[in-house]
């Protein structure tokens, strides 16, 4: 007799949304991915999630902006990780961490992040978050800018 083996799958929740190019389209970015988060229960994961994806949306609406084109933004929540994507249509500006604030609160509250190329003309800045009780937590953003730039 032969016996098939059980596998367990994991679930991924997925979300995404193209959002206009525009301030007004980045403040929506932050706005629905916390809404998101906490229909999926993951209250506690949105507070970093709100930072990350503002810095991103606001990145991809400075930086990545091309008149007429939008940027999209991603969410995905796996077993233990929240990865948070933002794609716009400037693949060939990389994002650098030396140029301000936002990538470096990103890379702090973040386990990792990066930057995926393609399809042209498209880039895809990335972040992933560990989810409540999959991991050590992270600092708070309020605690990385203390350390990173102390007032006077």
């Amino acid at each position: 007799m032969n016996q098939e083996p059980t596998q367990l799958l994991a679930s991924v929740r997925q979300f995404g949304i193209q959002l206009s190019a525009t301030p007004r389209g980045a403040r929506l970015a932050r706005l629905l991915a916390v809404e998101q988060l906490r229909s999926w229960g993951l209250d506690a994961a949105s507070g970093p999630a709100a930072q990350i994806v503002a810095e991103l949306a606001a990145n991809a609406v400075t930086h990545g902006r091309v008149p007429g084109r939008d940027f999209t933004v991603g969410l995905f929540a796996a077993e233990d990780r929240l990865r948070i994507e933002v794609t716009d249509t400037r693949g060939d500006r990389l994002p650098a961490v030396a140029a301000g604030y936002g990538l470096p609160l990103v890379e702090a509250l973040s386990l990792s992040w990066g930057v995926r190329r393609g399809p042209v003309p498209r880039k895809t800045v990335w972040a992933e978050l560990p989810l409540p009780g999959a991991a050590a937590s992270r600092p708070t953003a309020t605690q990385v800018l203390a350390t990173r730039w102390p007032t006077p």
